[in-house]
């Protein structure tokens, strides 16, 4: 166990980091809002959507540039000292998913039929960054390879038992939930509150096991998604877009891996993985149905779930809030299980 005064030092130095990501996005994210909406950068609605949805059609997008350029520059500046070049994978990794999610987002306003990348290469672009990070924390050369915890199984190394087969899966969870935030990222509000939770409880985590060099990365993720929330709040002034949901998934699952637990990912996050399992669901079920019966049936009025909620009349304040409430509750008992 680490001394008290050490833990207690390291927690102090996260939260005030988490603070200053704070007040730093918020000083300079009105500024980007502003240069969004001049440059008419605003998010084209899907008419298949629900159609109270289309009043927000012209909402400036691409905010998500205010979270991956504030995690980059503040973990640069505060959180490399003393070595901690480990660092660098979670914001390799934003930073590059940011990348692909900026281009997405900038092809479905410029692009043919304002569509953006195709999916297929979105996906392999996404792919093949989860792969490399997969690698990394893998290879003895970068971050090396880690234990990976099982709760209530005290001295299981899973870790072990898995050998080179840890890459694939690490690079399917880091893929996965990028692409489950991206889901998820679809109500005023939703998105960042349940990512900064769950950020936040990998940061407890990271704080109970001694990982002095991953606490305060969390906390300045945390922060600047608080700021964030500052614009996104409902009614939104901007949305993050694929910019900014692309590369706090796939941030959180490199996170997760990096933290050993990352097993708790699903309880954590579980509202990212019952939006993406809606969708898989309802596309799933709809094929099968077509081919059975002829016809395609449906088990959600309209998915992702956030948008059946909304046709069964709940308002969107009500859905955020409930949703944000089983985010604190599982991510309680992710820690919780940690402790385990």
């Amino acid at each position: 166990m680490f001394p008290r005064p050490l833990l207690a030092r390291e927690m102090s130095e996260a939260l005030v980091q988490g603070a200053v990501a704070f007040l730093f996005t918020v000083l300079w994210g009105g500024w980007l809002v502003r240069f969004l909406r001049q440059r008419r950068i605003g998010k084209k609605i899907r008419q298949e959507g629900p159609e109270r949805h289309q009043a927000k059609s012209g909402t400036p997008t691409m905010g998500g540039l205010m979270i991956v350029v504030t995690v980059v520059v503040v973990t640069l500046l505060f959180n490399l000292r003393g070595g901690r070049y480990s660092m660098l994978l979670p914001v390799g990794v934003i930073l590059g998913c940011g990348i692909l999610g900026a281009t997405d987002d900038l092809f479905n306003l410029v692009g043919r039929k304002g569509q953006g990348l195709s999916a297929r290469v979105k996906f392999a672009w996404l792919f093949a960054i989860a792969l490399a990070a997969a690698w990394m924390l893998y290879s003895e050369n970068y971050v090396g390879p880690t234990p990976t915890y099982v709760p209530f199984l005290s001295g299981v190394d899973l870790q072990s038992y898995l050998g080179l087969f840890y890459v694939p899966i690490a690079a399917l969870i880091i893929a996965f939930f990028a692409h489950a935030v991206n889901l998820t990222d679809g109500l005023d509000g939703l998105s960042g509150s349940t990512a900064g939770l769950a950020f936040a409880a990998y940061g407890v985590i990271a704080f109970l096991q001694g990982q002095d060099y991953l606490l305060p990365f969390c906390f300045t993720v945390m922060g600047t998604l608080l700021s964030f929330l500052w614009y996104n709040a409902y009614p939104a002034r901007v949305f993050m877009g694929d910019t900014g949901s692309l590369a706090l998934g796939a941030g959180l699952g490199v996170v997760a891996l990096m933290t050993w637990q990352w097993i708790l990912l699903p309880i954590i996050g579980v509202v990212f993985v019952i939006e993406a399992s809606s969708v898989i669901l309802q596309v799933g079920y709809f094929k099968w149905t077509k081919r059975r019966y002829g016809e395609g049936r449906r088990i959600f009025r309209m998915t992702p779930l956030h948008h059946h909620f909304e046709l069964l009349g709940w308002s969107e304040v009500q859905i955020v809030a409930r949703l944000a409430i089983i985010g604190v509750i599982a991510a309680m008992v992710g820690v919780a299980l940690a402790l385990n």
